[in-house]
C-alpha cells in the first residue's frame, strides 16, 4: 500500500531540512520500541520516511514521483514510479543508515548519561513543585526548605540494586556494552541499527543476588528536605533548575532535575512592572499647590519625594534604584510614584472663605 511520507512525518512539501528532523525527533521519541507506550510498526515508518525525506537528491526523487509507489520497488500501474532502487536506497544488498546526526534522540533510549560508552542509563524523572514566596522575598531573594516525597537511592544497597556482598559483572550477551546490533528488513533495504540489549536491559550489567529491600531497582521512596536559593528579582511564574533533585535514576543512574515554580504574593502597597516598582501617594491641594517633602515607603523602609509646586493630580515622579534588583544583574529598577491630589469631602467655614477669596485671585 503506498505511503505518504510527509503525513507520516506530520510535514507539509515545503517543510525545511531542520523541520523534517524535528518532526522524525517527535515521533521516535513518541513511538521507539523501548517505551512502555511504544508503537514498532509507526517508528519504523517514521525512519523510513526520514531515510527519504532528510537526503536531499531522494527527496526530490521522491517529490518528482509523487507519494504513490510499489513497496517492493516497481513502478506503479499505468506510468513510472518511484523505485527505491533507483534512487539510492540499496536494493536487495541492504544499507547501512548512519543515525550519528540523531544521536541525541536515540541516546535517550539507549544512552542518556553514560558511565561507558553504549551503556544504556535508567535517568531518573524530572519533578516540578511550587513555592509561595512574599513580594520582598522575590525582590531581594531568600533560601527556603522544600519537602518532597520522591524516589531516593536505597541506602540498603547504596543504589546498585545488588544485595550486599553480591556480585555485578558483565552482561553475557552484549559482552557489557549494553547494546546488541539488530538488523532489520524493510522496503529501504536492510537497516543495521543498535538496541538496547534485552538480557540486561540495556544496562550492561547482570545482579547474581538482587537487594532484597528495593528489588534490584536501586531506589526507594522516602521524604526529603531541600534548599532552593530563590535568587534576588525573580518574578512570579519563574521557576529554578534544581540538578540532580529529581527522582533518584535505577542502580547509580543520574537523577533527574526539580523545577520549583515561583509563586509571589500579592502586596498591598507596591505593584511590580518588569523591575520597576509602581505605588501611589495622595497629598493635599495645598501640598500640590505650594509643593512639599512627603514620605513614601520604598522597598528599603521609608523614603521622602519632593513634590514640586503646581504639581497636578496623576502626575508619576520617579525615585530612582529603589525598584526591584535585576536577575542575575547588577543595578535595580525604580520606584514610580503617582501622585493624587486628594479633595477634602467636607470643610469648614473658614476654610470655604479662603478658598473662594482665592478663587477671586486667580
Amino acid at each position: 500500500m503506498a505511503k505518504d511520507y510527509y503525513e507520516i512525518l506530520g510535514v507539509d512539501k515545503g517543510a525545511s531540512a531542520d523541520q523534517v528532523k524535528k518532526a522524525f525527533r517527535k515521533k521516535a521519541h513518541q513511538y521507539h520500541p523501548d517505551k512502555d507506550n511504544g508503537d514498532e510498526v509507526k517508528f519504523k515508518e517514521a525512519n523510513e520516511a526520514y531515510q527519504v525525506l532528510s537526503d536531499e537528491n531522494k527527496r526530490k526523487q521522491y517529490d518528482q514521483f509523487g507519494s504513490t509507489f510499489d513497496q517492493a520497488g516497481g513502478p506503479p500501474p499505468g506510468g513510472a514510479g518511484f523505485d527505491p532502487r533507483q534512487a539510492g536506497f540499496g536494493g536487495a544488498q541492504g544499507v547501512n543508515f548512519d543515525f550519528g546526526d540523531l544521536g541525541d534522540i536515540f541516546g535517550d533510549f539507549f544512552g542518556g548519561s553514560r558511565g561507558r560508552a553504549g551503556t544504556k542509563q535508567q535517568k531518573g524523572m524530572d519533578i516540578e513543585t511550587e513555592m509561595m514566596i512574599s513580594f520582598e522575598e522575590a525582590a531581594f531573594g531568600v533560601e527556603k526548605n522544600v519537602e518532597l516525597h520522591k524516589t531516593v537511592a536505597c541506602e540498603k544497597c547504596s543504589g546498585s540494586g545488588a544485595a550486599k556482598g553480591s556480585a555485578v559483572d558483565d552482561c553475557a550477551m552484549c559482552k557489557g556494552s549494553g547494546q546488541v546490533d539488530q538488523v532489520q528488513r524493510t522496503m529501504l533495504g536492510q537497516i543495521r541499527m543498535r538496541a538496547a540489549c534485552p538480557e540486561c536491559n540495556g544496562e550492561g550489567k547482570t545482579i547474581k543476588e538482587k537487594c532484597t529491600h528495593c528489588r534490584g531497582i536501586g531506589v526507594d521512596r522516602a521524604n526529603k528536605r531541600i534548599k532552593v536559593k530563590i535568587p534576588a528579582g525573580i518574578n512570579n511564574g519563574q521557576s529554578i533548575r534544581l540538578s540532580g533533585e529529581g527522582e533518584a535514576g535505577q542502580r547509580g543512574s543520574i537523577a533527574g532535575d526539580l523545577y520549583v515554580s515561583i509563586r509571589v504574593k500579592p502586596h498591598n502597597e507596591f505593584q511590580r512592572d518588569g523591575d520597576n516598582v509602581f505605588t501611589v501617594s495622595e497629598i493635599s491641594f495645598s501640598q500640590a499647590a505650594l509643593g512639599d517633602k512627603i514620605k513614601v515607603n520604598t522597598l528599603d523602609g521609608e523614603g521622602s519625594l519632593k513634590i514640586p509646586s503646581g504639581t497636578q493630580s496623576g502626575k508619576v515622579f520617579k525615585i530612582k534604584d529603589k525598584g526591584v534588583p535585576h536577575l542575575n544583574a547588577r543595578g535595580r529598577g525604580d520606584q514610580l510614584v503617582e501622585v493624587i491630589v486628594k479633595t477634602p469631602e467636607k470643610i469648614s467655614r473658614k476654610q470655604r472663605d479662603l478658598l473662594e477669596k482665592l478663587g477671586n485671585l486667580s
